[in-house]
C-alpha cells in the first residue's frame, strides 16, 4: 500500500525590513562567505549554532566603514569568538557589530558618521583567513543583515 505524504512543514516568513531601520551601507566590499541562519562550522565556539550574522572575504588591512551613523558602545578584544570587535550604537535598540578585525580605529563613546573608517581586515578570534563577520541586531535579537543593506550589482 502506497505511503501517505509526510506533512508539509511551514515555510519561513521571508525576512522583511522593519520599519524604523537605520539606512545602512555595506561595510566593506566583499564576497558573502556565509549567510545568515547558516550553520556555524564544526571547531568553532558556537559550532552547532547558526550564523547570528554574515561573514565576509576581505584582503588583509583593507578598510572597514561604519555601515550607519552611531556611537561605539565596544570596541576590543572579545576573548572567546570574535576576537577585536566593534559594536556600534544606531538608535532605537539597532546596532551593528563588526568582528575578526585587525586594528581599531575608534573607541568607546565615539561618535561615527556612516561610511566613516573604524578598522581594518585582519584574521583575529576564530577567523581561519582575513575575514570580516558583520551582525545586526534589534534590541540584542539578529536579524538578516542583507535584507538591510543595498542590492548589489
Amino acid at each position: 500500500a502506497p505511503r501517505p505524504a509526510p506533512p508539509l512543514r511551514p515555510t519561513p516568513a521571508p525576512h522583511v525590513r522593519e520599519a524604523g531601520a537605520p539606512a545602512l551601507s555595506w561595510p566593506v566590499s566583499g564576497a558573502v562567505l556565509s549567510r545568515f541562519g547558516t550553520p556555524v562550522p564544526s571547531g568553532s565556539v558556537a559550532s552547532g549554532q547558526r550564523n547570528r550574522g554574515i561573514d565576509l572575504a576581505a584582503y588583509a588591512g583593507l578598510t572597514v566603514r561604519a555601515a550607519g551613523a552611531g556611537t561605539v558602545i565596544f570596541a576590543g578584544n572579545e576573548p572567546e569568538r570574535f576576537g577585536q570587535l566593534i559594536v556600534i550604537d544606531h538608535g532605537q535598540g539597532w546596532a551593528t557589530a563588526y568582528a575578526y578585525l585587525g586594528q581599531v580605529r575608534v573607541k568607546e563613546g565615539d561618535v561615527v558618521k556612516a561610511r566613516q573608517a573604524i578598522a581594518s581586515i585582519g584574521k583575529s578570534g576564530e577567523a581561519k583567513r582575513p575575514t570580516l563577520h558583520f551582525e545586526l541586531r534589534r534590541d540584542n535579537d539578529p536579524r538578516d543583515p542583507v535584507v538591510y543593506l543595498p542590492v548589489r550589482l
